[in-house]
């Protein structure tokens, strides 16, 4: 049983979810956390119904947002993630995927304490690996703009890379693979008709399809 107040590692896993999904500017309904948790739509419905009689979701329409109790517990689960997303990467040197998934079982059972000490070690970072805000962190991100909006020709700098392209079988592995990771510099060398860009990093050309194209945010 949690502790007061704490919550079931299902609430916060949904308190999450609706959390990131809102930060990637997606609309929240039951359909889209179904597809992101790899939930059936009953059981999203249910849990729904639940999170709003323990009041962290309020309900117009069919939109979901997280009430002020929500809030916290998103940002909390969201901030423990990152931190230990970092640690993994940072400290232990393993791989971006590697680190996404055990950070999604560490966010559960990670103490206020734990955090914080992990954080003093990592310097007090302000980003994940992949760029995205830890919460409580003030960070202030640059201005920013899909990759799929440079021109042929530009360079740019990639600054982050989105909660949706985490969840995206295979994309972690594609990115680091190719280094395509916040901070590296790469330029547009083409696009063609079907959307895809041929993109310049560290001399190598890589391809790089329009749903990732649409998503990899960049600074130019």
């Amino acid at each position: 049983m949690p502790n007061p107040g704490e919550h079931h590692p299902a609430f916060e896993e949904y308190c999450e979810c609706i959390f990131e999904l809102r930060e990637d500017n997606l609309e929240v309904i039951q359909a889209r956390i179904a597809e992101r948790l790899r939930v059936s739509r009953p059981s999203v419905s249910e849990m729904i119904k639940r999170m709003s009689d323990e009041g962290l979701i309020a309900l117009d329409a069919n939109r979901i947002s997280l009430t002020t109790s929500g809030e916290q517990l998103a940002q909390r689960v969201v901030r423990k993630h990152r931190v230990a997303e970092r640690f993994i990467t940072d400290i232990l040197g393993l791989s971006w995927a590697l680190a996404h998934r055990e950070a999604g079982r560490w966010e559960h059972v990670m103490s206020d304490e734990i955090e914080e000490a992990m954080n003093k070690l990592l310097g007090n970072p302000t980003t994940c690996p992949h760029g995205n805000p830890i919460p409580g962190s003030s960070y202030s991100p640059p201005s920013s703009i899909p990759l799929s909006e440079v021109g042929p020709g530009s360079q740019f700098t990639v600054s982050r890379i989105p909660e949706e392209l985490e969840f995206t079988e295979g994309m972690l592995e594609f990115l680091e693979d190719n280094n395509l990771v916040p901070g590296t510099r790469g330029k547009l060398n083409e696009k063609n008709g079907a959307g895809e860009l041929t993109i310049e990093v560290e001399g190598k050309n890589i391809v790089v399809d329009p749903f990732a194209s649409l998503r990899i945010l960049v600074t130019v």
